[in-house]
């Protein structure tokens, strides 16, 4: 999510609008050409059956943001190689994995044969999910679909009707702090330069200004009426410190950083039981 450059259609980056068809070609064709290279560089951090929330190193068994997820039923958005899925299976749920990739799919077939942990993938669309209404007690995802959807508001819709009355939803997504920084791990990603208002989406585009990934940006507050809008009740925001003890640089994440503002926002929200 490197946040420079202009409008203008040339190679390298913008901030410009862009439509939910062409954010969904963009991120379909980034993240499956990039899938080998994605794992190849964040696979061992990420682990084959572990559920690790973001690059702070949060993780699910040791957080318990879902609550007691054995015999429950879960769906797991933009799964990429599905760890997090097949951890949730072998701590008791039933679970089912979903990515808009069939390159990262690819990754979770192959981890799965690996450990043997299956649990079923499905190729979906995260505004189109192919589930009947209310039947999984939670969904979740870690920086999965939410950041590279543009209309974020219809994800939430779409969650809200797949979970059953009571149910819970729990994603995790770059903090919207960080878009008001340059992605730089070091020194030079401590100076402000963008405005956190901003909500042109980040996009890497070719010569012919044809956009090859997109991320969105929401403010905290945007992220909030969305939930609100599509009938959650937000339970929780979790913005997770950096360990004094975990020395890896992610990206634009780094202990630098991490020391001095939040990288990471969760939000957990419940579908009402009335």
């Amino acid at each position: 999510m490197d946040q420079q450059g202009s409008a203008d259609a040339e190679p390298g980056v913008s901030r410009r609008p862009v439509s939910d068809a062409e954010a969904r070609r963009a991120n379909r064709g980034w993240w499956d050409t990039d899938a080998d290279a994605y794992q190849q560089e964040h696979g061992a951090f990420l682990g084959d059956v572990d559920f690790v929330w973001c690059p702070e190193g949060l993780r699910e068994a040791d957080a318990g943001l879902l609550g007691p997820v054995a015999g429950t039923r879960i769906l797991e958005l933009g799964c990429g190689a599905a760890a997090a899925a097949r951890w949730l299976r072998r701590a008791g749920a039933e679970v089912v994995a979903t990515d808009l990739s069939a390159g990262m799919l690819r990754h979770a077939a192959a981890a799965a044969h690996r450990t043997g942990v299956r649990v079923p993938l499905v190729q979906a669309d995260a505004l189109a999910l192919p589930f009947p209404a209310g039947i999984f007690d939670t969904v979740c995802t870690a920086f999965g679909a939410v950041p590279f959807v543009a209309d974020s508001a219809a994800l939430m819709r779409e969650v809200y009707r797949v979970l059953r009355p009571g149910g819970r939803w729990v994603f995790s997504v770059t903090h919207p702090i960080r878009w008001i920084f340059l992605d730089d791990p070091g020194e030079g990603g401590l100076l402000a330069v963008h405005s956190y208002f901003d909500r042109r989406p980040y996009v890497e585009q070719d010569e012919t200004g044809t956009a090859r990934y997109v991320e969105q940006h929401r403010t905290l507050g945007d992220r909030i009426r969305e939930l609100v809008g599509a009938g959650f009740v937000l339970r929780d925001l979790v913005e997770p410190e950096w360990p004094a003890d975990h020395g890896e640089v992610w990206g634009q994440w780094s202990p630098l950083r991490g020391r001095l503002f939040p990288g990471t926002a969760i939000y957990l929200a419940d579908k009402p039981a009335g």
